[in-house]
């Protein structure tokens, strides 16, 4: 078995602001708002585990499920030599196209990305122990920080950005982004991306509103961490997890309303955070997707369709595009 190397940084190629900055930012004046990346210290990441085994959050099981159905088609199209996982986490995903590959007797060098060198190197071990032949050269570093320094593998590449991680990010920031992935890829280059749909309502609202209230503690866990790293004293009893559809903007939007009148200390910052009884906090969007507006999107980043695969129902997409032109 290959040994998995340390992960090399990626260099940020702009300035990503600090959790105190997004606090100062985004907590003390309405409306207010937290961007979700914070959610995901230790405990975070395994009540996210948690919630992904819920009866009702259909996303990573119907993700997986397409993946497993589609993926030696997928590599047939792409005939990747390199895949790139941008937000890799446990890696679970990739699995099943470095395993298509292997089925169709091509090596690949699989290049996770993500922000925790610890889960590259846990992630990585795993993938070898499975696949003995695979390169693993892990990548560590927020991809929210840019991509012009981004070291991309030679060879013939398919990229992945999955799990509707898309969906986090406003219209405007996900085109961006796309748009930076395209200016990666070569004429012969692949990107995977999964989209979650627009569908009822009621399915959303039970998705990020399980009855064993998972997806609650993950929630108010955020505030957790603001006690944790910026010495705030938050009691997370005066809180309360709300997710709702805006179906207008097409998006579940999760907030933590104060249920009291009360004062948050921010000692580390020199602040006070006041907050009335029924104030909310934007914790997360999670936008969802109709073929019209997926198409938009990956167009207005310099992106086409190559293949769309879909779950039946349509309640999540995987979109096989290469650049616009080729």
């Amino acid at each position: 078995m290959r040994q998995t190397p340390a992960p090399i940084k990626v260099q940020p190629s702009r300035t990503v602001r600090s959790l105190a900055e997004d606090v100062l930012d985004g907590l003390f004046e309405p409306p207010r708002h937290l961007p979700p990346k914070y959610f995901y210290d230790a405990h975070g990441s395994r009540l996210f585990d948690a919630i992904c085994q819920t009866p009702e959050y259909y996303p990573t099981r119907t993700e997986m499920a397409l993946l497993s159905r589609h993926a030696a088609e997928i590599v047939q199209l792409a005939g990747p030599t390199v895949i790139v996982e941008l937000g890799s986490g446990s890696g679970a995903k990739a699995s099943l196209l470095i395993g298509a590959c292997a089925a169709q007797d091509r090596q690949v060098c699989y290049a996770p990305f993500d922000v925790c060198a610890d889960v590259l190197t846990e992630s990585g071990l795993a993938l070898q122990r499975e696949f003995p032949w695979l390169n693993v050269a892990p990548l560590v570093g927020d991809f929210t920080a840019g991509l012009e320094h981004f070291p991309l593998p030679a060879g013939r590449r398919l990229l992945m950005f999955l799990g509707g991680t898309i969906g986090n990010f406003t219209e405007g920031d996900a085109r961006d982004f796309l748009s930076e992935v395209c200016a990666l890829m070569h004429e012969d280059d692949y990107l995977l991306l999964g989209a979650d749909r627009v569908k009822s309502p009621a399915l959303l609202h039970a998705a990020y509103n399980d009855r064993r209230g998972v997806t609650a503690q993950f929630n108010l866990n955020v505030l957790s961490v603001l006690n944790a790293e910026l010495g705030a004293d938050f009691d997370l009893a005066n809180f309360e997890h709300r997710a709702c559809y805006n179906e207008a903007a097409q998006r579940i939007e999760m907030y933590l309303d104060s249920v009291v009148d009360q004062l948050v200390g921010f000692p580390e910052l020199g602040r006070t955070l006041e907050l009335q009884a029924g104030e909310s906090i934007l914790t997360e969007i999670s936008r969802k997707f109709s073929d019209e507006s997926l198409q938009a999107l990956l167009h207005g980043a310099g992106l086409r369709v190559a293949r769309h695969f879909e779950s039946s129902p349509p309640l999540f997409s995987l979109v096989l595009a290469t650049r616009a032109g080729n």
